[in-house]
């Protein structure tokens, strides 16, 4: 009897257009997952696969432009920056949005529980919800509500969901990290009045873009106080703060229960929100992939011989 492959696709948000390339890669490879967990931007790529949108998704997120990820902004001064609800009903209404129970191999999410500080498994109900709650990036999301909890990104608690493919059965786990080559990246001080000049004039700079919106409105409102010089925006700081999480959690769960094949992309040079460059994510992934297969031929065979 075969031994059954799970694939677990980590969360590090726009890179997450990553896990694209690394399905391609499989898939040229003659390669099949029996099932797909995914946490964060995980989540929703491994339900785009597994419900069989893959080639839609990938359609779209190649023709993304830095104005069209600003429009799903739904600015909010609750919970978090964004609400999430104009991105999900775009999905639900572009994409066709399934029961668990329908989908073509068994599919997991995770999400943490804000409340109770618990790891979360969504495998039931409908898969749109699942995902929400599970890209719910805390400070930049606001939470999602689901049976009376609060929940929040999976990458708090399970940045690489390798121990829930095991739980739902798999004996080969090939994993995918996004975040191993971060630490530090997005933390380099700039001018205040040289951001929101670039970000007028360079529609690709997003993080820029985003951040002069939300310092306008702050001037706006009187909360700004801009003396010519600044230390890291907002969402740098956010962002570093969560890639030295994940990445530390990462290696800690890992340490415990390791994949059988692990796959790292190089994307340093990708920011938080920069889901406009997916054509970058997307290569990356399968060239990280490619290189990974040799090892994943050589540990099946093992495992066969077994």
């Amino acid at each position: 009897m075969s031994p059954r492959i799970g694939l677990a696709l980590g969360g590090g948000s726009a890179r997450g257009w990553a896990h694209i390339g690394v399905i391609r890669a499989l898939a040229d490879a003659g390669i099949e997952p029996d099932l797909v967990c995914g946490t964060s931007i995980g989540a929703l790529v491994g339900a785009a696969y597994v419900g069989g949108e893959l080639d839609r998704l990938e359609s779209w997120v190649r023709s993304l432009r830095v104005q069209t990820v600003v429009s799903f902004l739904d600015f909010s001064l609750g919970g978090g920056l964004i609400k999430g609800d104009k991105l999900i009903e775009f999905f639900r209404s572009h994409f066709v949005d399934r029961d668990f129970r329908e989908l073509a191999r068994p599919f997991g999410a995770v999400a943490t529980d804000l409340r109770r500080g618990r790891e979360v498994w969504l495998r039931e109900g409908g898969v749109s919800n699942a995902v929400r709650a599970s890209i719910a990036l805390p400070g930049l999301f606001t939470p999602a509500q689901r049976d009376g909890s609060l929940l929040v990104d999976g990458g708090l608690v399970n940045p690489v969901p390798v121990s829930l493919c095991r739980a739902m059965g798999a004996d080969l786990v090939i994993a995918v990290d996004l975040n191993a080559d971060l630490l530090g990246r997005h933390l380099k001080p700039r001018p205040a009045t040289a951001v929101r000049k670039r970000a007028r004039t360079d529609p690709e700079n997003l993080a820029d873009s985003v951040m002069a919106r939300i310092q306008t409105g702050m001037s706006q409102l009187g909360l700004n106080s801009d003396n010519g010089s600044r230390p890291p925006a907002m969402l740098d700081v956010l962002a570093s703060s969560i890639n030295i999480m994940q990445v530390l959690i990462t290696r800690s769960r890992l340490a415990g229960d390791p994949a059988d094949v692990m796959v790292t992309p190089l994307l340093a040079n990708l920011g938080l929100m920069e889901f406009h460059r997916a054509s970058i994510a997307i290569d990356a992934g399968r060239r990280a992939m490619e290189a990974a297969i040799p090892h994943f031929q050589a540990r099946l065979n093992s495992m066969n011989d077994t």
